[in-house]
């Protein structure tokens, strides 16, 4: 009787498993959203607008007063490798450090799953661009608003990263503050679209009662100090400043890009 006890036991115990098991692997149906939030700092600092930044390599010292830059083309990735591309025409956001709302992109109706990577591009990209000021959509309206264009035949500012600086140890010395201004975007023949791709160590957990928040750690620093060094000090024009927004320094701080965007963390609480 002992034995029969046990065995049944044992049965219950794996049926139990099994059916546990079985609900918890089920593939998740319906859709959810997903909020991407992101951190902009400057080597590994929080961003403080209009403070001193750590020099960098070259020496440089900046005071950052705007960063603003153009996320786009949201492709979310399945942990099986499969994609989901977010709708294009809802794909286009501008963050803006100055509008703390702006650094919550919120994305909606997305395929309930479990999501471990996330693409974006940093601008517009030229097939979009190509479709005319109507083929955009109300996007451009919404940059001009924000300076984030130039005239259409230029088209949009990709990235607008603009401040002073400061470089004592230059070979030609900056000892006060001068103006510095990067924008990147359509530049004479070039067009310096770029896209990101972040893995993330811990999968975003998309369903009907889950609303994930992904973190984005966003070094800045690395527009000017990622693998291409660009120095302003060595940039600067006596009487204007140090200006880029063209050049072969600027395809150069386009590629640095894709070394700006880093996984923090991910939230899944419930909603």
């Amino acid at each position: 009787m002992k034995n029969i006890l046990k065995f049944s036991i044992a049965v219950w115990a794996i049926a139990f498993t099994f059916v546990s098991c079985s609900k918890n692997d089920a593939t998740p149906t319906g859709n959810g959203s997903l909020k991407i939030q992101f951190e902009n700092g400057f080597a590994g600092n929080d961003l403080v607008l209009n403070s001193p930044t750590t020099a960098t390599s070259k020496g440089d010292v900046l005071k950052i007063s705007s960063i603003k830059y153009v996320v786009s083309n949201i492709v979310l990735y399945y942990e099986n490798g499969t994609t989901y591309t977010y709708p294009k025409s809802q794909s286009y956001f501008i963050v803006d450090q100055s509008n703390t709302a702006s650094l919550l992109l919120n994305l909606s109706n997305i395929p309930a799953g479990n999501y471990n990577k996330v693409k974006f591009g940093i601008g517009v990209d030229k097939a979009q661009y190509d479709l005319g000021q109507s083929g955009i959509g109300d996007f451009w309206a919404t940059a001009q608003t924000a300076g984030m264009t130039w005239d259409w035949a230029s088209g949009f500012k990709f990235l607008a990263f603009e401040g002073t600086f400061t470089n004592p140890t230059a070979s030609s010395p900056v000892n006060t503050d001068t103006s510095f201004m990067i924008h990147t975007g359509k530049s004479g023949t070039d067009y310096n679209y770029t896209e990101v791709t972040v893995n993330m160590t811990s999968s975003a957990l998309v369903r009907t009662n889950i609303t994930p928040q992904i973190h984005l750690s966003v070094d800045l620093s690395q527009i000017v100090d990622g693998t291409n060094k660009t120095g302003l000090a060595e940039n600067n024009v006596l009487g204007t400043g140090t200006m880029i927004t063209s050049g072969s320094n600027l395809a150069l701080i386009s590629s640095n890009l894709t070394e700006m965007f880093s996984f923090e963390h991910v939230h899944n609480d419930p909603n």
